[in-house]
């Protein structure tokens, strides 16, 4: 009896908890980070920590209501020849532990983007606190620009571009996201760009802002061109990424501007080999209400409805088309992933031509096949504010 009550004594010592704890008054916690290019083959690495004092709330904290006079994070940075040592380098820099946990974003700067990303990608996944769900962006410029803002509706930065990320009017990339781009056949990435956008409100004030701009094109892990804002609306389709957009359209001989919201979309990329030809038939089926009737129609007939259903997909084929051409034959980069649909429809013949994809992907021949369906014009049946009179009922 007395070894059983030695027994369970030790037992319950092994399994107390906390020993090992961190408590949150001792960590540093990062919620954004940036890497940029320094000298002599070295990187700025900056990190966004997070400021737990000015939750406090008072009449200077930016908790309060009182317009947020103090701020909630604060910049650190350091240099060394890769981020797991500049890191090591920033912990002496700070009497809290650094603690990766919360880290929403990731911004590279362009010139180190333009170097190539592997290194610093391979740190991200394989140390065990970076999330992989985070975001990566590219800036134009430095990184530590971009992340040394002071948004005027967020907490901070890295909340403002996660913001960014779930509105999807551009690519959203994760870490995650990223690393399966380049394991996948094409080995081609895309990744967001964003720039500071300065407005001069008094002559002591300037106030920044990060805008996205378009595309980021890596060819394996180096960037090798971009894709405009424009263009990257071409892509979301192409890539079967269509979440909110407006596509405004101006009908053949009438005056004024149809907006349509699409509310449903689903891109299907399918693949066609024969005798050596290689060819893609991009098939786009999308369903949409109308926002906004500039016209004096009444999209109420079934005829003046295929109009504009008409004239959306036009919109979307030329987008999808611009966006195909750059890629094609300006970048010759496969980031619609065409080579994982010829993999999957075609294996043999993919196991043999792989090796020369970057040389066959500018020459497939591409398709489209895209069904709009406007399922509502609207809450009202006529143009609001119209006469009665010059409502016109047919084409």
């Amino acid at each position: 009896m007395k070894v059983k009550c030695l027994w369970i004594s030790i037992c319950c010592l092994l399994v107390a908890g906390c020993w090992d704890r961190t408590e949150i008054n001792d960590l540093a916690i990062i919620t954004a980070a940036s890497v940029d290019k320094a000298k002599n083959e070295e990187i700025t690495l900056s990190v966004q920590i997070f400021l737990p004092r000015a939750l406090g709330g008072g009449a200077g904290g930016a908790g309060g209501t009182g317009g947020g006079q103090g701020k909630l994070t604060t910049m650190r940075n350091s240099n060394g020849p890769n981020i797991a040592d500049a890191i090591s380098k920033l912990q002496a820099k700070i009497p809290r532990q650094i603690f990766w946990g919360h880290c929403k974003v990731y911004i590279f700067g362009e010139e180190i983007a333009k170097q190539g990303l592997a290194d610093h990608i391979d740190f991200l996944v394989r140390h065990p606190e970076p999330r992989n769900r985070a975001y990566l962006y590219i800036s134009k410029g430095e990184g530590l620009d971009t992340l040394d803002i002071t948004p005027s509706l967020e907490r901070s930065t890295a909340e403002s571009l996660r913001e960014y990320a779930d509105l999807h009017i551009g690519m959203a990339v994760t870490l995650v996201d990223f690393r399966n781009m380049l394991r996948g056949e094409s080995e081609a990435a895309a990744i967001p760009i964003i720039e500071n956008g300065k407005k001069l409100q008094k002559p002591e004030d300037i106030q920044v802002k990060a805008v996205m701009v378009g595309t980021a094109i890596l060819k394996r892990d180096k960037m090798i061109g971009s894709l405009t804002l424009h263009e990257t609306r071409g892509l979301l389709w192409l890539r079967n990424e269509m979440n909110k957009a407006a596509i405004s359209v101006q009908l053949n001989g009438v005056e004024g501007i149809v907006s349509v919201n699409p509310i449903r979309t689903k891109t299907k990329l399918i693949p066609h080999l024969e005798n050596g030809k290689w060819s893609m038939l991009v098939h786009v089926d999308t369903e949409g209400d109308v926002v906004e009737n500039g016209t004096r129609l009444n999209l109420m007939k079934p005829e003046l409805l295929a109009l504009v259903q008409n004239a959306v997909r036009a919109d979307i084929e030329a987008r999808m088309r611009m966006t195909l051409k750059v890629l094609q034959q300006e970048l010759q980069s496969d980031v619609v992933n065409f080579a994982a649909a010829f993999h999957r429809e075609y294996p043999k013949e993919w196991e043999k031509a792989k090796g020369q994809w970057e040389k066959i992907f500018p020459q497939i021949e591409i398709h489209t096949q895209i069904n709009v369906n406007i399922r509502r014009p609207g809450l009202i049946s006529v143009p609001a504010g119209v006469p009665q009179e010059e409502i016109k009922n047919d084409e």
